[in-house]
């Protein structure tokens, strides 16, 4: 099945020309997909943490890890909001994550809100803590034990405005090192240099597993993590598609690694996909509230919740210590913009398939078909819709994300909402007429 349109031919053609000129640059290499390629090594050879908890000195804060080895430690600081980063090698953390997030707010001596970790990239972890106030690192150790190591942080106090120079410094230095405008960001491995002389001619649906290594996303009150529940689906709602044998799937992520949000959308639109859905699972403060939701990509969010929920989504990189980004202007141009209409419509459609298929499933939220800017759905040429699966702070629809019969059915169901809309637009396409360009103008 080709990439359908629902415009005659001799525009599409003329469009096609025009846009490609105007996204001249673009990486055009098949992606490859992250996790897919990682090196993997023994738990045996790797460093594993395996507790962490905080001191509070008299004129210090300690946050300290037991490991079972020594590692080097790199810090720096960042700003809006404060943190203070703690670049490490590949660690494997077996410890809860829900230890990072005192319940209780955290006491006036302390610099310390919550922190996190996890991996950030291939080969590379990462340790995010957020600051109460504006800090200093005193020291970022590795201390050898007669058995393992324990990296100790010693975080001090400092004015604002020697934070807010230290965390410029940074940026400037960063901003110098950073890579071509074409290169992937620290979450995704390069593209793939081989390109497919015999490309494949079933649509590509590209999943996207939200959160992921240093980012763990929402979490319920026993510890189970948004970052492992839309992994698990994300692998069961491909299992389903592949096993039609009508369209190809892949994944932004495959294991538990950290990947930026434009990269997931570069990821999708390098790889040509014909449809892009980013599996979530967020918390609410009212416990009563259940259900899942389907967002598409809007200027303007339509409602509070939406908003609020886009807003906490697109922080997912700062999240993760990456530096706020800029940005980026959209073209302004008037090809740009029928694209990305039609983009918008295939969107809205696909949407509307998505909360049909989950009606009758009977788990759908009060309010199914809501919209807000979602960084994750912006691509103007690749169909995408956001799917909140439910919520964690529901105890029915917590029950339901941690259940594997719960989850089979809910992968079977969005499967067939993603065949139905693939069967509608080749109908479209088959019934829209070709209209003939005609012969030359006369010079």
């Amino acid at each position: 099945m080709a990439r359908l349109s629902r415009f005659p031919a001799f525009i599409r053609g003329f469009r096609a020309l025009l846009v490609a000129a105007l996204i001249a640059g673009a990486p055009t290499a098949e992606p490859v997909w992250a996790g897919e390629n990682d090196a993997k090594a023994a738990d045996s050879t790797r460093i594993e943490a395996i507790a962490a908890r905080l001191e509070q000195k008299k004129d210090r804060t300690r946050l300290i890890f037991e490991l079972t080895g020594p590692v080097r430690a790199e810090t720096f600081a960042v700003s809006a909001p404060d943190r203070i980063i703690v670049d490490l090698p590949e660690v494997a953390f077996r410890i809860d994550p829900a230890i990072g997030r005192p319940k209780d707010a955290p006491s006036g001596e302390t610099v310390v809100k919550s922190y996190r970790f996890g991996q950030f990239a291939p080969g590379r972890s990462r340790i995010v803590i957020d600051l109460s106030r504006p800090a200093k690192v005193l020291g970022a150790e590795s201390v050898n034990r007669s058995e393992g190591a324990r990296l100790e942080i010693d975080l001090a106090p400092t004015e604002p405005a020697r934070f807010s120079e230290a965390a410029a410094e940074h940026a400037r230095s960063a901003a110098a090192a950073a890579p071509q405008a074409s290169d992937h960001r620290p979450g995704v491995p390069p593209a793939s240099p081989q390109a497919d002389d015999n490309p494949s001619p079933l649509p590509l649906v590209v999943i996207d597993p939200g959160h992921g290594g240093v980012d763990v996303g929402a979490a319920s009150k026993r510890g189970e993590l948004e970052k492992n529940i839309v992994l698990e689906f994300a692998r069961a709602l491909k299992a389903k598609i592949e096993a039609q044998g009508r369209l190809r799937t892949l994944l932004t992520r495959s294991d538990d690694v950290f990947v930026a949000l434009d990269d997931r959308v570069r990821f999708a639109r390098q790889a040509g996909a014909a449809l892009f859905i980013s599996i979530h699972a967020d918390t609410l403060g009212e416990a009563s509230v259940q259900g899942a939701t389907v967002y598409t990509v809007a200027s303007r969010a339509s409602d509070a919740e939406s908003a609020r929920i886009a807003e906490k989504e697109n922080f997912a990189d700062q999240a993760a210590g990456l530096e706020q980004q800029a940005t980026a202007e959209e073209i302004g141009d008037i090809l740009f913009d029928l694209t990305r209409r039609e983009t918008r419509a295939h969107s809205r459609d696909f949407a509307a398939k998505l909360v049909g298929k989950w009606r009758d499933a009977g788990s759908l939220n009060k309010n199914p078909s809501r919209s807000a800017g979602f960084v994750v759905l912006k691509a103007h040429d690749v169909p995408s819709v956001l799917l909140e699966l439910g919520y964690l702070s529901s105890e029915k629809d917590l029950a339901n994300l941690t259940s594997a019969q719960w989850r089979e059915h809910a992968a079977g169901t969005t499967a067939e909402a993603i065949e139905a809309y693939f069967a509608a637009r080749s109908r479209d396409a088959r019934a829209t007429p070709q209209l003939s360009e005609g012969p030359p103008r006369p010079q």
